[in-house]
């Protein structure tokens, strides 16, 4: 297994570069400990897989190990195709009549032989295929964000409680415990009350602030209609399929919104980072249809159930908090060389993606996506012992759900992968406005600019519906 502590450099009781992080770290990589298959067929939970290329394939290969992949869906039939076969080879085999390029042929010909559905496509699809499978009564594991828009993913959590079904949403690192435990350290005080934070990411490497593609001639195996599903049509482009939709804004939610339901994990669990009253977008410029080449976005969050209140403030496109910031704590911080000069000089640098909490006792830095190269405390500060629950894997936790009720999944869509998508979608509305936008989170109302109402929710197209 890779070495996810990166950079280690010698510990001290400041520093949390410790080997029980990369034994935590191990429970997603591995998908979490496999339970054993069932003795009987009809024992085992029966799951649709519905988008199985990217990231899709390890979706489905990882719910493979804990039930029966009963039925496929890829609106490209070489990815659709791809994964039969790859299942025939683990002698885990779907039959063929159990192939489908739409979701709703799917869903209307098998629902009632199957127990749970996995959503793994475009960002632009969550919405309507998880909607039309909670309605169904099917536990729901979708791909985060959760989706597009804050419209849906209120929908959805709604939609969760409603037919009583087991939600996840897909922010691995949520099961990741040396996260869990840094959260409820700062919750606990470890740092004093915390003012602000500060999340950035290397994100976009796809392109974003460009213009559309040239027009190409639609790949054979690609069903570019049902592709484009709830969205306005467009030619096809070699900009879209099967990566680069994320930069695009009828497809996907920008460096934001693919990125912050990992590295804003840890600050949205440690101080319940819901409900904010504004939002406030720099941004090198977009023009309506791809997202902006960078941004920097500030969240205000008011006082909130005894938590004090902050703001919280990222950085994409190779922007970064000024250095100030993390001056007094770079002497903590792992060694590194300059990003693509192999024969630079080794010092002390912030990860190309990482987390910053300043309170008013003392500073904590997380560095990665994940918070998994390193968990750092300011000089003075002393890691306290916390109580936390700890995970047996992210995807067990799914399917543990399903077969004991009583074991609620964390990153559910009603308590907090829908929250937590919620909140982080609002930037999307400063950037689209490339300005400030006050928020009343209970209605989801945009209050300075009711043309925003069309980015919080969206119309869709093509006899598309978002289920009830």
């Amino acid at each position: 297994m890779a070495n996810l502590m990166g950079k280690s450099g010698g510990s001290n009781r400041r520093t949390f570069l410790k080997s029980s992080a990369a034994v935590g770290a191990g429970f997603w990589v591995a998908g979490g400990v496999a339970r054993a298959a069932s003795s009987s067929p009809n024992e085992q939970i029966q799951v649709a897989a519905i988008g199985v290329g990217g990231k899709g394939d390890s979706d489905c290969t990882d719910a493979s190990e804990f039930a029966k992949i009963h039925a496929l869906c890829d609106v490209d039939s070489k990815f659709l195709k791809g994964m039969a076969l790859k299942m025939k080879a683990r002698k885990k085999p779907v039959d063929a009549d159990k192939l489908f390029a739409d979701y709703r042929e799917l869903l209307d010909k098998l629902g009632d032989q199957i127990d749970a559905v996995i959503v793994s496509t475009p960002d632009h699809m969550h919405a309507p295929i998880a909607s039309k499978a909670l309605s169904m009564g099917k536990h729901v594991y979708c791909q985060k964000p959760l989706t597009r828009t804050i419209f849906e993913a209120r929908r959805l959590g709604e939609l969760a409680a409603k037919y009583n079904c087991v939600t996840q949403m897909g922010n691995q690192f949520t099961a990741f415990n040396p996260m869990r435990e840094a959260a409820a350290q700062i919750a606990a005080g470890q740092i004093g009350t915390v003012k602000e934070v500060h999340l950035w990411t290397n994100r976009p490497i796809w392109p974003q602030g460009e213009a559309r593609p040239a027009e190409r001639p639609i790949p054979p195996t690609l069903n570019w209609e049902l592709w484009q599903g709830v969205a306005a049509h467009r030619p096809y482009g070699d900009g879209y399929h099967p990566f680069k939709w994320r930069g695009w804004w009828d497809y996907g939610t920008g460096a934001l919104g693919d990125m912050a339901c990992h590295t804003a994990n840890l600050p949205f669990k440690a101080l319940n980072m819901r409900d904010p009253i504004s939002v406030e977008a720099q941004t090198a410029g977009h023009n309506g249809d791809s997202y902006p080449a960078w941004s920097k976005i500030r969240f205000e969050f008011p006082e909130l159930d005894g938590r004090a209140a902050f703001t919280m403030n990222w950085y994409d496109g190779g922007q970064k908090p000024d250095a100030s910031l993390t001056a007094d704590m770079m002497h903590l911080v792992p060694k590194s060389k300059p990003e693509g000069d192999p024969n630079g000089k080794e010092e002390p640098r912030l990860e190309n993606s990482g987390c910053l909490f300043i309170g008013d006792k003392g500073k904590f830095y997380a560095g990665g996506d994940y918070a998994e190269i390193c968990r750092i405390f300011s000089d003075g500060v002393e890691p306290m012992k916390v109580d936390y629950v700890q995970s047996p894997g992210h995807v067990q936790e799914f399917y543990d759900g399903i077969r004991d009720r009583s074991k609620v999944p964390v990153s559910n869509f009603t308590n907090y992968g829908g929250p937590l998508t919620e909140t982080i979608l609002l930037g999307n509305l400063a950037v689209w406005k490339q300005g400030r936008v006050e928020w009343d989170a209970k209605t989801m109302t945009p209050l300075n600019d009711s043309s925003l109402a069309k980015i919080v929710k969206p119309e869709y197209q093509n006899g598309f519906e978002l289920y009830s």
